[in-house]
């Protein structure tokens, strides 16, 4: 699957144009500003997940996730600086701890966890999508389909090991009248 995506992302990008770019619209430095912010939180929960986990296969998603989160967070922040736009105050990261030192009262589920991570790859992904709609230049579309195709390789994974170990919360099935009342 992480082939398939990143060979659509680069047949994509081979047919980019490298004309001057002009000024960022209001629309793309408020994409660009919200998902620099909305990165630095998620990075905080990413961190926080795992210091708590003992999941294996859990924490090894939420490193990966972390990992490119804060790559793409620093290229976010190389971008709004080299387009002179102010960065917007975030929150300070944590500090490392072992899951042993949290008290059980505070200490979340790798329930919790895995459906914390997947609610922010969520918004992300719309994030990305709503962006790469509303962008004009081809450079904010490009960076915004790199994150997306990035976070649909770490939602794929997760949504994985979610159904397998029955974290994935999946709402009631509609079933019309007069439709078999069987579930799929």
């Amino acid at each position: 699957m992480k082939k398939i995506f990143k060979s659509m992302l680069g047949i994509i990008q081979s047919y980019t144009d490298d004309t001057p770019k002009t000024p960022l619209h209001v629309g793309e430095v408020m994409s660009c500003w919200t998902a620099f912010a909305i990165f630095k939180e998620a990075q905080i929960f990413y961190k926080m997940a795992l210091n708590t986990t003992e999941d294996k296969p859990l924490k090894n998603i939420a490193q990966d996730i972390f990992d490119g989160s804060v790559e793409d967070w620093n290229k976010l922040q190389d971008f709004l600086i080299k387009e002179g736009v102010q960065l917007p105050p975030t929150s300070q990261a944590k500090p490392d701890s072992t899951p042993s030192e949290i008290p059980l009262g505070v200490k979340l589920t790798d329930d919790e966890i895995a459906n914390g991570i997947a609610l922010k790859l969520a918004a992300v992904n719309m994030l990305c999508a709503s962006t790469i709609s509303q962008s004009t230049r081809t450079d904010v579309g490009m960076m915004f389909l790199k994150i997306q195709t990035n976070v649909l390789m770490y939602s794929t994974e997760l949504k994985t090991l979610m159904e397998k170990r029955s974290w994935l919360k999946t709402p009631p099935y509609y079933l019309p009248p007069g439709a078999p009342t069987q579930k799929p």
